[in-house]
């Protein structure tokens, strides 16, 4: 069996996913399997990795679902691994030809059953890494710990152990929506640290489809989702300004849900009352910047 199953969840984005597969040939270790997750493409992705598939170079898995966003491609991913470690690539993303030989020695050689897997880098295409590194001297921490306590912003790329994310339960699915912020680390950060590591373990390449770019149309398409991932934040986070952050997007999704039984199902309800204004605040502004990014796409379509 392989040691670590790199885990790409994809829709419609055969134009680009060559990238990926081709940085999989080049990998210095081969003691990987690439799991493709399609979340329903009408595009030919199915085509396509099969033809990999029928090459032979890698060990490739090509899973097929109907569609139901990032988040439900996740949880089909977690079902179906059975390696010892794990990472997501997004369709848009690759790693350096490294990346795998050294994730490996770097588990093998600082890994036990302490730890939920590693935390690494990610950089853009030019090279340049994408916010900051870890502090120097800094070995292990949690996920949630990177921003308030040391300082270290933007995306960092994760690599856990499977028999650690296989406890926690899948993302929810609501009833018209496609999108739930992946909060799984936070659940994790509960019962185990991380390994830290200044090495670049995926290269990021955000494309104009993308979620992260369409962030504030996701904001009105998948309310419950959003509303669900503050939850957890406010239950889990032990960071008091955090939960308090939250307390506020909690109430703006909230309003655009027309959850108006938001207060009552809080975990945190003296906190969500002094965060109505900030919340009603914030709403106001993410409607102000889901009309902006929509007058944008029209002209850019015209």
């Amino acid at each position: 069996m392989k040691t670590i199953t790199v885990f790409t969840t994809t829709y419609n984005r055969a134009y680009c996913l060559h990238i990926l597969y081709n940085c999989l040939l080049r990998q210095t270790s081969q003691d990987f399997l690439w799991l493709v997750v399609d979340d329903g493409s009408t595009d030919n992705t199915k085509e396509l990795v099969q033809s990999w598939i029928d090459e032979g170079k890698i060990e490739i898995k090509y899973h097929w679902k109907p569609n139901g966003g990032m988040h439900t491609g996740h949880n089909a991913a977690y079902a179906l691994i059975d390696t010892e470690l794990n990472v997501c690539i997004d369709s848009d993303d690759y790693m350096p030809d490294d990346a795998i030989e050294k994730i490996i020695m770097l588990w093998r050689r600082d890994g036990s059953e302490k730890y939920a897997g590693l935390i690494g880098l990610d950089a853009t295409v030019k090279g340049a890494i994408i916010g900051t590194e870890f502090p120097a001297g800094l070995k292990e921490c949690t996920h949630t710990e990177l921003q308030p306590r040391y300082g270290v912003i933007c995306d960092k790329k994760l690599v856990h152990r499977t028999e650690v994310v296989k406890k926690y339960p899948p993302y929810p699915e609501f009833e018209g929506e496609k999108f739930v912020p992946l909060y799984l680390t936070i659940l994790v950060d509960k019962d185990y640290p991380l390994l830290c590591y200044n090495e670049v373990f995926c290269i990021a390449d955000y494309q104009d489809d993308g979620s992260t770019i369409n962030i504030f149309s996701q904001y009105f398409k998948n309310p419950k989702g959003f509303s669900y991932s503050r939850i957890i934040e406010m239950t889990y986070v032990p960071f008091t300004w955090i939960k308090f952050k939250a307390c506020i997007h909690y109430v703006a999704t909230s309003i655009i849900s027309k959850n108006w039984k938001f207060l009552q199902e809080s975990p945190r309800k003296l906190c969500t009352f002094f965060a109505i204004p900030f919340g009603i605040v914030l709403y106001f502004y993410l409607l102000s910047k889901r009309n902006k990014q929509r007058d944008i796409s029209k002209r850019y379509v015209r």
